[in-house]
């Protein structure tokens, strides 16, 4: 009975030891290559986060939030425009479909003008819309400087730019006119374009309040509030 006792502790005792040492070996590679991988991994993700943290909040601060028209879209599509050289034609009323759908409201003081290009080549929008509503009216409705976009708008076959003109103040007091259709000329390109006006009955334009923002992308909160 001693002697099965005593072989049972030898036995314990050389098991415990060779544990130890398999341990001290496993505890020795893991201080070596298991830490590197796991810096690696603690560092790298991190530091990437940060990137995708950074690049979003960078191309947040740089988009601006479009504002959405009634009957129509300011942007979000997969065409957009791209730079362009300096050989690209610009737009004339044959290359693009010229459309308008009213913006808020009612009472409807804005539309939005969407020009897609179906020329099946890119061009540009130079500048903004010249635009006559009325017949009584032969002078162009003026447009709005700050609307103007740093970057010329140069749009791929199929892709839309947009403009906002305002028609008037909305007020019940405003010597406003209707109209059902209007005229609409693009900077630099030939021709005329005549524009049915959105609404069954048309809209109402005050000739003392109403004028355009500029051609671009998307509309853009605050360049394009006005």
């Amino acid at each position: 009975m001693s002697a099965f006792r005593y072989r049972t502790t030898a036995l314990a005792a050389t098991t415990t030891a060779v544990l130890a040492l398999a341990l001290t070996a496993c505890g020795g590679s893991n201080s070596g290559t298991g830490t590197k991988a796991e810096g690696t991994a603690s560092n790298s993700a991190p530091a990437s986060a940060a990137k995708s943290e950074d690049g979003t909040a960078t191309k947040a601060d740089a988009a601006k939030t479009p504002v959405t028209a009634k009957g129509g879209s300011t942007g979000g599509g997969a065409a957009k425009g791209t730079t362009g050289s300096a050989s690209t034609p610009l737009c004339t009323t044959k290359d693009v479909r010229i459309s308008a759908a009213t913006q808020d409201g009612p009472p409807y003081t804005h539309i939005v003008l969407t020009a897609k290009n179906t020329s099946g080549h890119k061009c540009e929008m130079k500048g903004f819309p010249e635009i006559q509503f009325l017949e009584s009216h032969k002078q162009n409705i003026p447009s709005v400087a700050k609307s103007k976009p740093e970057a010329r708008i140069v749009l791929d076959a199929g892709a839309p730019a947009y403009a906002l003109v305002k028609l008037s103040d909305g007020g019940a007091d405003e010597d406003v006119e209707p109209v059902t259709a209007f005229a609409v000329w693009l900077q630099g390109g030939d021709g005329q374009a005549t524009v049915r006006a959105p609404g069954a009955e048309g809209i109402a334009v005050d000739p003392a309040k109403y004028k355009t923002g500029y051609w671009t992308y998307e509309l853009r909160n605050g360049a394009d509030d006005f």
